[in-house]
Protein backbone atom coordinates (compact mmCIF):
# COMPACT_ATOMS: atom_id res chain seq x y z
CA UNK A 1 0.00 0.00 0.00
CA UNK A 2 1.14 3.51 -0.70
CA UNK A 3 -0.06 7.03 -0.03
CA UNK A 4 -0.06 9.91 -2.47
CA UNK A 5 0.05 13.69 -2.25
CA UNK A 6 0.06 16.34 -4.96
CA UNK A 7 3.84 16.04 -5.47
CA UNK A 8 4.87 12.90 -3.58
CA UNK A 9 4.41 9.15 -3.34
CA UNK A 10 4.91 7.42 0.00
CA UNK A 11 5.67 3.73 -0.52
CA UNK A 12 7.25 0.79 1.26
CA UNK A 13 11.04 0.59 1.37
CA UNK A 14 12.72 -1.96 -0.90
CA UNK A 15 16.21 -3.41 -0.84
CA UNK A 16 16.69 -1.80 -4.26
CA UNK A 17 16.51 1.61 -2.49
CA UNK A 18 19.95 1.01 -0.96
CA UNK A 19 21.80 3.37 -3.34
CA UNK A 20 19.47 6.31 -2.81
CA UNK A 21 19.30 5.72 0.95
CA UNK A 22 23.08 5.71 1.14
CA UNK A 23 23.32 8.84 -1.03
CA UNK A 24 21.14 10.91 1.33
CA UNK A 25 21.74 9.20 4.69
CA UNK A 26 25.53 9.51 4.35
CA UNK A 27 25.23 13.31 4.54
CA UNK A 28 26.50 14.41 7.98
CA UNK A 29 23.83 17.15 8.10
CA UNK A 30 20.97 14.61 8.12
CA UNK A 31 21.24 11.78 10.66
CA UNK A 32 23.00 13.39 13.61
CA UNK A 33 20.24 16.02 13.96
CA UNK A 34 17.75 13.14 14.25
CA UNK A 35 19.90 10.99 16.53
CA UNK A 36 21.62 8.55 14.16
CA UNK A 37 25.08 8.48 12.58
CA UNK A 38 25.67 9.17 8.89
CA UNK A 39 25.73 5.98 6.85
CA UNK A 40 29.32 5.01 6.08
CA UNK A 41 28.66 2.29 3.49
CA UNK A 42 25.87 0.65 1.52
CA UNK A 43 25.87 -2.36 3.84
CA UNK A 44 24.80 -0.04 6.66
CA UNK A 45 22.01 1.36 4.47
CA UNK A 46 20.84 -2.13 3.52
CA UNK A 47 20.78 -3.12 7.19
CA UNK A 48 18.57 -0.11 7.94
CA UNK A 49 16.17 -1.06 5.13
CA UNK A 50 16.03 -4.68 6.35
CA UNK A 51 15.87 -4.02 10.10
CA UNK A 52 14.76 -0.44 10.82
CA UNK A 53 12.45 0.60 7.99
CA UNK A 54 10.21 -2.40 8.62
CA UNK A 55 7.40 -0.79 10.61
CA UNK A 56 3.84 -1.25 9.39
CA UNK A 57 3.60 2.48 8.68
CA UNK A 58 7.15 3.23 7.48
CA UNK A 59 7.43 4.75 4.01
CA UNK A 60 10.03 5.92 1.54
CA UNK A 61 9.31 9.42 0.26
CA UNK A 62 9.54 9.73 -3.55
CA UNK A 63 8.77 12.61 -5.88
CA UNK A 64 5.87 11.84 -8.23
CA UNK A 65 7.26 10.50 -11.47
CA UNK A 66 10.43 9.23 -9.79
CA UNK A 67 10.99 6.02 -7.88
CA UNK A 68 14.03 7.38 -6.01
CA UNK A 69 13.67 7.32 -2.22
CA UNK A 70 14.62 10.83 -1.03
CA UNK A 71 13.62 10.50 2.63
CA UNK A 72 11.73 8.46 5.18
CA UNK A 73 8.56 9.02 7.15
CA UNK A 74 6.85 6.78 9.68
CA UNK A 75 4.02 6.54 12.13
CA UNK A 76 5.79 4.58 14.84
CA UNK A 77 3.12 2.44 16.43
CA UNK A 78 2.77 1.23 20.03
CA UNK A 79 5.54 -1.03 21.21
CA UNK A 80 8.12 0.70 18.99
CA UNK A 81 7.78 4.30 20.21
CA UNK A 82 9.25 5.57 23.45
CA UNK A 83 6.71 8.42 23.44
CA UNK A 84 3.59 6.34 24.15
CA UNK A 85 2.44 2.86 25.10
CA UNK A 86 -1.21 3.36 24.11
CA UNK A 87 -2.71 1.56 21.11
CA UNK A 88 -4.52 4.69 19.92
CA UNK A 89 -1.39 6.85 19.97
CA UNK A 90 1.75 6.82 17.86
CA UNK A 91 4.82 8.86 17.03
CA UNK A 92 5.64 10.67 13.79
CA UNK A 93 9.26 10.41 12.65
CA UNK A 94 10.80 11.77 9.45
CA UNK A 95 13.85 13.00 7.56
CA UNK A 96 14.52 14.10 3.99
CA UNK A 97 17.65 14.43 1.88
CA UNK A 98 19.33 17.81 1.91
CA UNK A 99 18.79 18.58 -1.82
CA UNK A 100 15.04 18.54 -1.05
CA UNK A 101 15.10 20.91 1.94
CA UNK A 102 13.03 24.06 1.59
CA UNK A 103 10.54 22.65 -0.93
CA UNK A 104 7.76 21.95 1.57
CA UNK A 105 8.00 18.21 0.95
CA UNK A 106 8.19 17.20 4.60
CA UNK A 107 5.06 19.08 5.70
CA UNK A 108 3.27 17.73 2.59
CA UNK A 109 4.25 14.11 3.32
CA UNK A 110 3.50 14.53 7.00
CA UNK A 111 0.03 15.97 6.38
CA UNK A 112 -0.89 12.85 4.40
CA UNK A 113 0.53 10.54 7.06
CA UNK A 114 -1.35 12.43 9.79
CA UNK A 115 -4.58 12.11 7.77
CA UNK A 116 -3.88 8.40 7.39
CA UNK A 117 -3.16 8.05 11.10
CA UNK A 118 -6.29 9.81 12.29
CA UNK A 119 -8.78 8.73 9.59
CA UNK A 120 -7.62 5.27 8.50
CA UNK A 121 -5.85 3.87 11.56
CA UNK A 122 -7.92 5.56 14.27
CA UNK A 123 -5.23 7.34 16.25
CA UNK A 124 -6.30 9.84 18.92
CA UNK A 125 -2.90 11.43 19.58
CA UNK A 126 0.20 11.61 17.42
CA UNK A 127 3.41 12.54 19.20
CA UNK A 128 6.54 14.02 17.70
CA UNK A 129 9.80 15.39 19.01
CA UNK A 130 13.01 17.14 18.10
CA UNK A 131 16.36 17.56 19.72
CA UNK A 132 17.42 20.97 21.00
CA UNK A 133 18.75 23.02 18.09
CA UNK A 134 16.94 21.17 15.29
CA UNK A 135 14.98 24.21 14.14
CA UNK A 136 14.01 22.65 10.79
CA UNK A 137 12.16 19.81 12.52
CA UNK A 138 10.52 22.26 14.93
CA UNK A 139 9.34 24.35 11.96
CA UNK A 140 7.76 21.31 10.27
CA UNK A 141 5.94 20.43 13.49
CA UNK A 142 4.67 24.01 13.89
CA UNK A 143 3.37 24.01 10.28
CA UNK A 144 1.48 20.79 11.01
CA UNK A 145 -0.18 22.18 14.14
CA UNK A 146 1.78 20.21 16.74
CA UNK A 147 1.98 21.92 20.13
CA UNK A 148 4.74 21.74 22.71
CA UNK A 149 3.92 19.22 25.45
CA UNK A 150 7.09 18.87 27.54
CA UNK A 151 10.87 18.84 27.46
CA UNK A 152 13.09 15.95 28.54
CA UNK A 153 16.55 16.77 29.83
CA UNK A 154 19.43 14.27 29.64
CA UNK A 155 17.94 12.03 26.94
CA UNK A 156 20.33 9.29 25.91
CA UNK A 157 21.01 9.08 22.18
CA UNK A 158 22.59 5.62 22.06
CA UNK A 159 23.44 5.54 18.34
CA UNK A 160 25.61 8.64 18.81
CA UNK A 161 26.70 7.93 22.39
CA UNK A 162 25.41 11.35 23.48
CA UNK A 163 22.98 12.96 25.89
CA UNK A 164 20.64 15.68 24.58
CA UNK A 165 17.62 17.79 25.40
CA UNK A 166 14.48 16.62 23.59
CA UNK A 167 11.32 18.66 23.10
CA UNK A 168 8.09 16.65 22.78
CA UNK A 169 5.10 17.91 20.82
CA UNK A 170 1.71 16.38 20.16
CA UNK A 171 -1.30 16.70 17.92
CA UNK A 172 -4.65 15.36 19.06
CA UNK A 173 -7.38 14.18 16.73
CA UNK A 174 -9.49 17.17 17.83
CA UNK A 175 -6.68 19.65 17.10
CA UNK A 176 -6.15 18.03 13.69
CA UNK A 177 -9.87 18.04 12.85
CA UNK A 178 -10.15 21.72 13.80
CA UNK A 179 -7.22 22.53 11.53
CA UNK A 180 -8.97 20.80 8.58
CA UNK A 181 -11.90 23.28 8.68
Amino acid sequence: MGLNTERLVLRRWRESDVDSLFKYASDPDIGPKAGWPPHTNKEMSLDVIQNVFTGAECYAICERGSNEAIGAIELILHGKSNKTHNDDECELGYWIGKPFWGRGYMPEASRELLRHGFEDIGMNIIWCGYYDGNSKSLRVQEKLGFEWHHTNENVEVPLLNEVRIEHITCLTREMWENKQN
